[in-house]
């Protein structure tokens, strides 16, 4: 009879299930990469932050691990401006592939007209390496020589009124960062990180040497002065 029948039960309501976490594309690692660069040059970061950082950007796997990574930082880096003292640099990472420098018990030097982009990797093995940044183009604003010096010798040198920062460690050995801040907040800024172990790594500016003292020189010539 239907009266002694028991009422069926409904089944529970399932609890929604969790969307998987985005994952995180190369676009979107260098674009956090960005803007961490960016607070390096504005001086929001130090050097040894900012190295830090960005392992944990290249580490992540999923947009919610980039997130908190640059959450207390400006969303966005300010868009390059064009700069008449410096020539203008490109947007970043229009410099191309990371640069590579080494001398395995042998010498590597480079000076005179060259482009430096945002990465150089300098490795020296019993070996002489020498970066001349005196007479370069620019081609970002932040350059960062990351060097490694192995019963090697590294030396770095940049004209007077460039900002030069870094981060290092000696290991039986020398690794020696003469900082500077230059007076124009568009002016260049090379930042040195790395170690020396039994070996010596060093940065300072060359006395004499300025970046607009090169372009005026440039343009005279241009002008037939």
């Amino acid at each position: 009879m239907d009266s002694d029948k028991q009422p069926q039960k409904q089944p529970a309501p399932r609890a929604p299930q969790s969307a998987p976490a985005m994952r995180a594309s190369d676009a979107d690692r260098d674009r956090v990469a960005d803007i961490l660069r960016e607070a390096l040059v504005e001086g929001r970061l130090d050097a040894e932050e900012h190295g830090e950082r960005i392992d944990a950007v290249y580490r992540a796997k999923t947009l919610a691990e980039l997130e908190p990574i640059v959450s207390d930082l400006p969303a966005a880096p300010a868009a390059p401006r064009a700069d008449a003292a410096y020539g203008g640099y490109g947007p970043a990472g229009a410099d191309g592939a990371e640069e590579r420098l080494v001398a395995v018990f042998s010498s590597n030097v480079r000076r005179g007209r060259w482009r430096i982009g945002s990465r150089t990797t300098v490795f020296s093995l019993f070996g002489n390496i020498e970066i001349d940044l005196t007479e370069a183009t620019f081609t970002q604003r932040l350059a960062t020589i990351n060097a490694t010096s192995v019963f090697g010798n590294v030396e770095v040198r940049v004209p007077e009124n460039v900002s030069l920062r870094g981060n290092g460690t000696g290991v039986f050995g020398n690794f020696e960062v003469h900082t500077l801040e230059a007076a124009d907040p568009e002016a260049p800024v090379v930042v040195v990180n790395g170690c020396a172990v039994f070996g010596n790594v060093e940065a300072r500016p060359k006395r004499g040497k300025r970046i607009a003292d090169l372009l005026h020189d440039k343009l005279r010539k241009h002008l037939g002065g």
